[in-house]
């Protein structure tokens, strides 16, 4: 009788774990080096960073985390809840995404499959690392000229830089159009069009499509809009 309840208690154990709900986004993969050691799936909600699933890892660098999307915005998988040094950033969004990675390099080259929202994202931020090599240049260029009081190589530099700006505003506006049917879209309309006049954030916001208005950050971006509007 004792052995029948102890195989009862393991059977309800077992179907217990394997139970677990999963999401409509699964993110999977390696982090090749990785033996031991936590991972956690977080999001933003609001202002503050969350975990939404966690998967202790001993002896094996496999690794399987899920969550509902509603909408697709940008995730984190940390490694023992550093979010600082350690993470992984990719868009979320209802499907198979595979992530893999090492831990020497954790965060720093990631291979992410899957989502098509990074897929752009990935490209958008290809063009915009030029932009930021050009801006540090710019920097120690300023520096050098302040530096050696050369007046007149600041204010070319100033013309330059402004120049630079415009066409940063420029190809993010046109990206953002170009994509206005993905979420990526209003997300760097939010975090990257802080320069760009009311008319241009117009303009993008009028292509987006409905679901995308409707989505997370289409909603953001239309209220950072309106207050933008209300400050006039």
């Amino acid at each position: 009788m004792k052995k029948i309840i102890t195989l009862l208690v393991v059977a309800v154990l077992i179907s217990a774990c394997s139970s677990k709900k999963e999401g409509n986004m699964v993110v999977k993969g390696k982090i090749k080096g990785l033996k031991k050691g936590t991972l956690y799936l977080q999001k933003m909600k609001d202002t503050v960073l969350i975990s939404v699933d966690s998967i202790t890892l001993l002896g094996n660098d496999d690794f399987k985390l899920t969550d509902n999307v509603e909408s697709p915005v940008l995730y984190y998988v940390t490694f023992d809840g550093n979010t600082t040094d350690k993470r992984i950033l990719f868009f979320g969004e209802a499907g198979e995404i595979t992530i893999n990675d090492k831990l020497e390099q954790f965060g720093y080259n990631p291979e992410i499959l899957g989502s098509k929202n990074q897929t752009i994202l990935d490209k958008y931020n290809k063009v915009k690392s030029k932009f930021q090599e050009n801006r540090l240049d710019f920097i120690k260029k300023d520096f050098e000229a302040k530096k050696a009081n050369d007046k007149e190589e600041i204010s070319r530099l100033e013309q330059e830089y402004l120049k630079l700006t415009k066409r940063k505003v420029l190809f993010t506006t046109n990206f953002a159009i170009s994509n206005a049917d993905t979420e990526v879209a209003p997300y760097i309309a939010l975090t990257d069009m802080y320069d760009a006049s009311i008319k241009m954030l117009d303009t993008v916001n009028n292509s987006f499509t409905d679901k995308i208005k409707a989505s997370d950050y289409g909603k953001r971006f239309q209220e950072y809009l309106n207050n933008l509007k209300k400050e006039e």
